[in-house]
């Protein structure tokens, strides 16, 4: 079975991003969707909301720099390595999991200390790569994308991300454990 999923994995990966890039004009052609103008159209809203965010952007990286540099990340990570023990999450991964919703590249950075550590075959490489695409710049996306356009009541947000979030964590250690372990 296992080897049966790894296998569906692999094709679906191999395939998913092909199938994207054709299955998306093709339907815009069919529905007599100018793709290439709006595409275009969308990538300049997208210049100028990238332009609009670098306040929030620099703000947020000094703020996770100083998180990481206190030394508070790795206080937090001997707290809660006993929780994750329990769920068969490896300690090296736990920082990878607290940095994500921080940080999109401070968690890439931790994702490649991993792989020069560990390897990217291994289960800790496999383990901390599939958390990274599972999960989101939870707090990063509220500070930078709310901010830019003044939003100051998120409402349910900030839960909504955090459970996402959240689960999306767990599914990774869940298939990471039935595909790799």
């Amino acid at each position: 079975m296992s080897e049966f999923i790894r296998n569906l994995f692999e094709v679906i990966s191999v395939w998913a991003i092909p199938f994207l890039l054709l299955f998306i004009p093709v339907v815009g052609f069919i529905r007599k969707v100018k793709v290439y103008e709006n595409f275009v159209e969308g990538a300049k809203e997208g210049f100028q909301v990238a332009t609009r965010i670098i306040p929030f952007l620099v703000a947020i990286l000094v703020a996770i720099g100083m998180f990481r540099a206190s030394g508070a990340m790795d206080i937090f990570v001997k707290l809660i390595s006993p929780l994750t023990n329990l769920i068969g999450m490896p300690a090296e991964v736990l920082p990878v999991a607290l940095m994500r919703p921080l940080s999109g590249s401070g968690s890439m950075g931790l994702v490649t200390e991993l792989m020069k550590t560990h390897g990217p075959d291994s289960f800790i490489g496999r383990l901390a790569s599939t958390m990274y695409g599972s999960t989101e710049t939870t707090f990063y996306v509220l500070a930078v994308y709310f901010g830019s356009v003044a939003i100051s009541k998120t409402r349910h947000a900030l839960p909504s991300g955090l459970i996402a979030d959240f689960a999306g964590l767990l599914a990774a250690v869940l298939i990471c454990r039935l595909v790799f372990g």
